[in-house]
């Protein structure tokens, strides 16, 4: 027989909220992400992911996402302010293809800032709701807010945003020959505790949270890589997640990179993709910038 692990046991009275919210994240997990767009009522859209999300009811089909409040500041986000203002919401489904553009959308930018942009995603209208869709969602859910429910005026507390899907959308080429989705296909993506996250038909990885100070946002990239034809969406979203653009700087640039020649756009961009696919952003820029 066993022994028994040693357990640690916690009256959360007995620690900060920001402990507790941590253990939380890291024990329920992975949860999905409630990408969710509004608008205010004078048309500003806004773009969040919450991972504070589940689908509750098919007949009426009801999702619930919670916006909780900021633990520092106590403030609420726009994203709840929206749904108070205006009941309607757009909740996209994250893909592993959009993951890094997703986590800059969460920036916190300013009410005036449209977070699609910022992370590159392109507004696609929605036929029931003012909110836009996210075009490179592969699933988005048209809703119609029931009910908001607040469940505390401290930080951390959550607000309960109870909502009726009244428009699905999906993509073809998610489903499988019954017309079924695909899991493998549709290849979302989870929140777990930290900077971790749970790609369903992969396991984890991890995305270094969005800086603390704004990022520059995807609009603001040169015309040449942000109209790349080989960095993609989520190469954008790590790129775009820096204060200001580098200045190229010969010293850090590798004795491999002077030693080859870069012939073309191309070659410079598969050479910064393939730093930042590990993870390698400061020579990702140094690549990009490099001037022969």
């Amino acid at each position: 027989m066993g022994t028994f692990a040693t357990m640690i046991s916690i009256t959360p009275n007995d620690i900060s909220t920001g402990e507790l919210h941590g253990y939380l994240l890291g024990a329920i997990a992975p949860r999905p992400i409630a990408f969710a767009s509004t608008v205010d009522s004078d048309g500003n859209v806004n773009l969040s992911p919450f991972s504070f999300f589940n689908v509750f009811s098919a007949n009426p089909p009801i999702v619930v996402f919670s916006p909780a409040r900021r633990v520092r500041g106590n403030t609420v986000k726009h994203t709840l302010e929206n749904a108070i203002e205006t009941k309607e919401v757009c909740i996209n489904i994250v893909s592993y293809a959009m993951v890094q553009q997703m986590s800059l959308s969460s920036t916190d930018y300013g009410k005036d800032i449209n977070e699609f942009e910022k992370a590159g995603f392109t507004e696609l209208s929605s036929e029931i709701i003012k909110p836009p869709r996210v075009a490179e969602s592969p699933f988005q859910m048209e809703c119609k807010v029931n009910e908001i429910i607040s469940l505390g005026n401290e930080g951390g507390a959550g607000n309960l945003i109870i909502c009726e899907v009244v428009k699905l959308h999906m993509d073809e080429n998610i489903l499988d020959a019954d017309g079924k989705i695909d899991p493998n296909k549709i290849d979302t993506v989870a929140r777990m505790g930290g900077n971790w996250y749970n790609r369903s038909k992969k396991g984890m990885f991890e995305v270094p949270k969005p800086l603390s100070k704004l990022g520059i946002g995807v609009d603001n990239l040169p015309k040449d890589i942000r109209e790349s034809k080989v960095l993609t969406g989520n190469d954008l979203g790590m790129l775009a997640n820096v204060e200001e653009i580098p200045s190229y700087n010969n010293d850090n640039l590798f004795k491999v990179e002077k030693s080859q020649t870069l012939n073309s756009q191309e070659e410079i961009h598969k050479r910064a993709q393939s730093y930042l696919c590990e993870g390698k952003l400061e020579e990702a820029w140094n690549i990009l910038l490099f001037k022969k």
